[in-house]
């Protein structure tokens, strides 16, 4: 349906910032919702961050509030997460995913509920 690939990922030092991209191809941008997971070794995959096909709503993982912010590019068909402050324990890969919605404010923070993934990308952050 659609192919996802992100980017941006890469190792830094605890408070520093990264910027997350998640391009998007072969499919109808405007009708697809997105959201960032994060997986680390031994550890389920996590919900981070997720965005309305609108761009008007999001949710965060407690975690990652006031730190992290997703947004959307309609004219590049990406998505972003910004991450500021970055703590060790934020250390994964972030994949990114989308799911076909026709509402326009509607949001999706389970696993289940997301039918299209990148392949990753890692982030490391050290102290």
């Amino acid at each position: 349906q659609v192919q996802l690939v992100e980017s941006g990922g890469g190792s830094v030092q605890a408070g520093d910032s990264l910027r997350l991209s998640c391009a998007a191809s072969g499919g109808t941008f405007s009708i697809y919702t997105g959201g960032w997971f994060r997986q680390a070794p031994g550890e389920e995959r996590e919900f981070v961050a997720a965005i309305s096909t609108s761009g008007s709503w999001t949710r965060y993982a407690d975690s990652v509030k006031g730190r992290f912010t997703i947004s959307g590019d309609s004219a590049k068909n990406t998505v972003y997460l910004q991450m500021n402050s970055l703590k060790p324990e934020d250390t994964a890969v972030y994949y990114c995913a989308a799911r076909r919605t026709f509402s326009r404010s509607q949001v999706f923070t389970s696993r289940g509920e997301y039918r299209n993934w990148g392949q990753g990308t890692q982030v490391t952050v050290s102290s």
